[in-house]
């Protein structure tokens, strides 16, 4: 490989890192080229991009942003690595992940970035997992900001209703006397 096109590699995983605030770097040792494609398959279906790439060259695109990434150098960056990216969902190639293992426990999880806070190791699969979105957190923001005004308003309206039942009451008494 020419210097220019390692050079192209890591320039467009720069990108990707500085674009993508959700990647996973995974290793699938010993899979067969069928586990492979069906691996691939299912990145595609959930909008997962999933690449082989170089750990020098991971190495390299990450020493250019602004995170300190160098636990990875010691844990991580050895041995064959991918790279999966999703744009918009961080626990989205966590969920594929585990759904794969299900079947093939040759996929393992190295390490994960999730809006630049480090994952090392296989073991925080379900921590990933259970992380909320963006989006999730947002409507339970707005769905505990509303309870409390939900809750007056269901207050005023019962008790109007009451004050309401009370007045009647003394009002039919009035006329029976």
């Amino acid at each position: 490989m020419k210097r220019e096109e390692k050079g192209a590699i890591i320039e467009e995983l720069t990108d990707k890192f500085q674009r993508i605030p959700f990647f996973y770097i995974t290793e699938a040792n010993g899979m067969t080229v069928a586990e492979t494609n069906n691996l691939r398959r299912m990145c595609f279906e959930r909008g997962i991009e999933y690449k082989v790439v170089k750990n020098s060259f991971i190495k390299k695109a990450l020493e250019t942003l602004d995170t300190d990434f160098t636990p990875f150098n010691e844990t991580v960056l050895h041995g064959q690595s991918a790279v999966m990216f999703h744009p918009e969902n961080g626990k989205a190639p966590a969920q594929l992940i585990k759904e794969f293992r299900r079947t093939n426990d040759k996929l393992q999880l190295k390490a994960a970035s999730i809006d630049y806070s480090l994952f090392i190791g296989a073991d925080q699969l379900d921590t990933l997992i259970s992380l909320k979105s963006k989006q999730e957190l947002i409507g339970e923001i707005i769905g505990l900001l509303q309870s409390p005004a939900k809750n007056v308003i269901s207050a005023l309206q019962g008790g109007g209703n009451k004050l309401a039942g009370i007045l009647k009451t003394l009002s039919e008494r009035e006329e029976a006397a």
